[in-house]
């Protein structure tokens, strides 16, 4: 069976360099409870819901094409695997398309099948493809 890693795509109204530095600003669109730095290169930050966190490190950032955020720790308190995001990728892939920016956003890791999929998915789909997408597009993300 093909391994299918969550992914969306999503195109905005802002130079490569803008939606990187939109992507960076976590506190502006995913997590108002944000703790750390995500602008460069082994940045650690941390994400917070609750009893749910999720830690990660910059593990690759190429200006204005690529940043990766590398799962380092997390609990998911809502399902039996707390654990399941550790050691996965979330990949933000960017480039120019018609005078617009497109998004390729991946989460290396989370596959149909595992326990958070479902949840995850909808999460995602609220944070990046609205979310970021707002925050990039009209100046006001809707982090959590």
């Amino acid at each position: 069976m093909e391994k299918r890693d969550f992914h969306r795509t999503l195109t905005v109204n802002a130079s490569a360099g803008e939606a990187l530095k939109k992507i960076n600003q976590v506190h502006l669109w995913w997590a108002r409870n944000f703790t750390g730095e995500a602008g460069k290169l082994n940045d650690r930050f941390s994400v917070r819901f609750g009893e749910t966190f999720v830690d990660f490190q910059i593990s690759e950032l190429i200006p204005d094409k690529k940043v990766v955020w590398k799962v380092t720790d997390c609990n998911l308190h809502w399902i039996k695997a707390k654990k399941e995001w550790n050691g996965t990728e979330v990949v933000f892939e960017i480039s120019a398309e018609d005078n617009k920016t497109k998004i390729d956003f991946t989460h290396l890791g989370l596959v149909p099948g595992i326990e958070c999929y479902n949840d995850c998915e909808e999460g995602w789909d609220g944070h990046v493809t609205m979310s970021l997408a707002k925050l990039i597009n009209e100046g006001k993300g809707m982090p959590e």
